[in-house]
């Protein structure tokens, strides 16, 4: 038995695992699906296990988890459990919105999708949050001429008369962010410059400072120059050192933080007591050797690795922003005849507007009167302009070509396809794939390893090196501690994912979650549905046959009972019955068979429209016929039986072009090792001439959608990874159950909903485009993953000194801080080169 639970209390996804993990563990529970999003648990039991008991496994009474039963009904069909792969505990304050718009979340996803109202650092690993974009700009409008004047809406001003004009967006979150840290940088390079000449004219013969001033006073004006680089420019660091010390969630800063204060505060004591150090650290003149250029070089570096980061890190949502651009701002509302420009957020569902020439489509919905040729490459990523006419659909930020029509809005604001869009990237880029455990894993131990290595390193030098010691020991051991920074390993992942999701959305192929991105690099099977994902999903009735009955009395009748159907079929024999203007009737006790056709009552007469199995479970005879329909099959086409009072009296026939692409992408997917499976609620026949003509070898018809899910298990439990694609509400179950839901973006909303990756086109290519993009992004991120290993498997041991016995060379405190700046912004560019690949 499958039962479904309320749970409150789950506010990130280290709450969602607990609380899974925590159900899984009670008796007679097999299975435990947890999701975060929608408060709830689904739960299997062999046995029913008390609410009480359910209660206790999250801890009692008093637990932060509180489980309850809704309100609705508790059997429901099995659905996947959360994709989330996050294992960390809930540990810092923090929300979880449905509308994460404007919000900041950690670029390096520490807590998972977790979000805060503030900008500020993540409590985990210390990088500066990110502005979520926001999704619905409201634009306003000002005066040229008197800028006080601010409107939500065009018009007029009133002072001058002047016509407004739309207000330049401000600068985005990552700007702002960029030009605070480019500030820091003008500040720290001014005092570090001269620190550093200072401290280099050493290597001068006949140092000409020292003709000016002997070197203690020199120390004390790098002490002085050094200072507000320490306390004002880089002072973040030391914050987030300290931080992550006290809340022992060791990061990048702390090794920062440990190796630049070391250098800093040895120099202030070596200034100020230099007779307490031994021989080896002081100079000729008897000065301690300081390393106030140490300090503020390196904590420059530091902060120039931070301000390429923020830069590259603006590009990487480029795909969000362009997206966002798309969004028309404003539009002509049609009133009587009347034609009025009112902003976009003025616009109401049932709205008559015009959209002329080479303007944006403001909203979704239908055309009312006339036709044109819209662009809608911006989110179905093909190039060619559509032809659309009347009762057509329109969609959100697509251009329309050179007529003007008159649309209906149907879809407005959050509602419109391309606001779904932004909403679906926006998240799946903030998402973890699950080889970013791996890193986590490995960070958990880094930092304090490093820590161990550099101690290691300075007692190293101290027993071992040559003179002076001490001095040797303490340069190198700082020089590990910066050179080891991890950030580049914690960006290799999210940044990837980021780049790579956007890039979907370009290319029409919009992707839930990062985990869909490495599963569907391996998936091994492909399951398809038929009709509206190897068909064109727009079937149309080709011909009608009865026998000894009246054929546009008959045709009335069906077309009567399939008013109360929303599948592709029913509408085909809506609209063919429209078109022979018959007349409609009232049905009673209406009934959808999945899989098998509707029943219903038209006065006292049964009416019976489907399939064999229909036919069958009613027990009628369709011997009569049986030869005809198979005939029909054969040649593709779809055949529903019609009976009346129990009686065979004739047939439909449907046909349902096969989409063009089809057998291209199937093509391409078996030269990719995928097998590609048909499985339909068609007969047997029909589904024989269409993967004939796909040339399909294997295929299954007359399937249930509980034969789809019992199908796909099956493939499960043999160890392959399934993708499953559809676009009905038969296929929600199977999409659902499958490694990866694949739904086409002309489907229904249900399907969309159980799926991981949705095709805005509704087109097979776009399968092989996400198969494509993702094995680009998975090895996209196992390159930088290798390039942030690399480099600190090679980089630390050079910054200890292994070189040294052999070539006499050492890593500088400075070049070290240099190289870690840059291994950075190394791992963000060569994941900003997703953007420009070929899929």
């Amino acid at each position: 038995m499958t039962h479904k639970y309320t749970i409150n209390g789950m506010t990130c996804s280290g709450c969602e695992n607990k609380v899974q993990t925590d159900l899984s563990k009670v008796k007679n529970i097999t299975k435990v699906e947890v999701s975060k999003e929608k408060s709830e648990a689904i739960i299997e039991m062999s046995k029913h296990v008390e609410l009480d008991d359910l209660q206790n496994a999250l801890g009692g009474k008093d637990s932060k988890y509180q489980i309850s039963i809704p309100n609705t009904s508790t059997e429901i069909l099995p659905k996947t459990s959360c994709c989330s792969t996050e294992k960390k505990e809930h540990k810092h304050e923090g929300h979880k919105y449905q509308n994460k718009a404007g919000k900041y979340y950690c670029p390096m996803h520490c807590e998972g999708d977790k979000v805060y109202d503030k900008a500020g650092d993540c409590p985990v690993c210390g990088m500066d949050l990110v502005k979520e974009p926001t999704h619905n700009i409201s634009t306003q409008y000002t005066c040229p001429m008197h800028p006080e004047i601010i409107r939500d809406e065009p018009g007029s001003c009133p002072i001058c008369g002047m016509d407004l004009v739309p207000m330049e967006p401000t600068d985005s979150e990552e700007d702002k962010t960029y030009d605070k840290l480019w500030h820091k940088m003008k500040i720290a390079m001014l005092f570090s410059i001269p620190v550093f000449i200072i401290s280099m004219s050493d290597m001068i013969p006949n140092n000409p400072l020292y003709q000016l001033m002997d070197l203690e006073k020199w120390n004390w004006i790098q002490f002085l120059l050094t200072i507000p680089v320490v306390f004002y420019a880089c002072w973040m660091f030391f914050q987030r050192a300290w931080k992550s010390i006290i809340n022992w969630n060791l990061n990048m800063f702390t090794l920062i933080g440990i190796g630049t204060g070391v250098a800093f505060v040895f120099s202030i004591f070596g200034m100020l007591f230099p007779s307490i150090f031994p021989e080896q650290f002081k100079t000729e003149s008897g000065t301690v050797h300081l390393y106030f250029e140490a300090t503020a070089v390196v904590l420059t570096l530091v902060l120039l690795g931070q301000l390429l980061e923020a830069k590259a890190h603006s590009r990487t949502s480029g795909a969000i922003k362009e997206l966002l651009k798309l969004a028309p701002t404003e539009a002509t509302l049609v009133v009587d005849g009347q034609e009025k420009v009112i902003s976009i957020h003025d616009i109401k569902k049932g709205d008559i507007l015009r959209v002329k020439p080479g303007e944006k489509v403001p909203v979704d919905g239908k055309i009312k009167e006339g036709n044109s040729t819209i662009d809608e490459s911006m989110i179905s990523g093909e190039p060619i302009p559509v032809d659309k006419k009347v009762d057509d659909e329109v969609s959100s930020g697509t251009i329309n070509g050179t007529q003007s029509f008159l649309m209906i809005a149907e879809k407005v604001g959050s509602e419109t396809l391309l606001s779904q869009i932004v909403q679906m990237v926006s998240e799946a880029s903030r998402s973890r794939a699950p080889i970013q455990n791996l890193v986590d894993k490995v960070a958990k131990y880094f930092v304090p390893i490093v820590v161990l290595v550099s101690v290691i390193t300075f007692f190293a030098w101290w027993v071992f090196g040559p003179e002076p010691k001490l001095v040797y020991g303490f340069v190198n051991a700082i020089a590990v501690l910066i050179i080891a920074c991890p950030c580049a390993l914690g960006l290799a992942t999210p940044m990837s994912v980021m780049v790579g999701v956007g890039k979907g959305a370009k290319l029409g192929v919009l992707i839930k979650n990062a985990e869909a991105i490495e599963k569907m690099d391996k998936i091994d099977v492909l399951i398809t549905d038929k009709t509206g994902t190897l068909t064109e999903g727009k079937p149309s009735v080709e011909k009608i046959v009865v026998k000894n009955e009246d054929e546009k009395e008959v045709l009335g009748k069906i077309a009567s009972l399939n008013q109360n159907s929303e599948h592709p079929l029913a509408t085909a024999v809506v609209n063919f019955a429209k078109s022979k203007e018959v007349s409609f009737s009232k049905v009673e006790n209406f009934e959808s068979v999945t899989g098998k056709g509707v029943v219903g009552f038209i006065g006292k007469e049964k009416i019976s429209l489907g399939n064999k199995k229909l036919l069958e479970q009613e027990k009628i005879d369709i011997s009569s016929i049986e030869q005809e329909v198979i005939s029909e099959q054969k040649l593709g086409k779809t055949v529903s039986y019609i009976a009346i009072d129990n009686r065979v009296v004739g047939y439909i026939t449907i046909t349902d072009a096969i989409k063009k692409t089809s057998f291209e992408a199937i093509q391409e997917l078996k030269r990719q090792d995928v097998e590609v499976i048909m499985l339909t609620g068609d007969n047997e026949n029909t589904a024989k001439a269409v993967a004939s003509e796909l040339n399909l070898t294997n295929f299954k018809a007359s399937c249930l959608p509980q034969d789809k899910l019992e199908y796909i298990k099956k493939l499960q439990a043999q160890g392959k990874i399934v993708a499953m694609a559809g676009d009905g509400i038969n296929d929600a179950p199977a999409l659902a159950q499958s490694d990866i839901g694949i739904a086409m973006g002309t489907g229904t909303d249900v399907a969309i909903e159980s799926a991981k990756i949705t095709l805005v086109k509704g087109d097979l290519q776009g399968i092989v485009k996400a198969k494509n993009l993702s094995h680009a992004v998975m090895k996209n991120i196992k390159q930088n993953l290798f390039f942030a290993f690399i480099y600190n498997s090679i980089g630390i041991p050079i910054a200890a000194g292994v070189l040294f016995p052999v070539f006499g060379l050492l890593l500088s405190p400075m070049i070290a801080a240099l190289a870690m700046s840059f291994s950075s912004v190394s791992v963000i560019a060569n994941a900003l080169r997703l953007r420009t690949i070929k899929i």
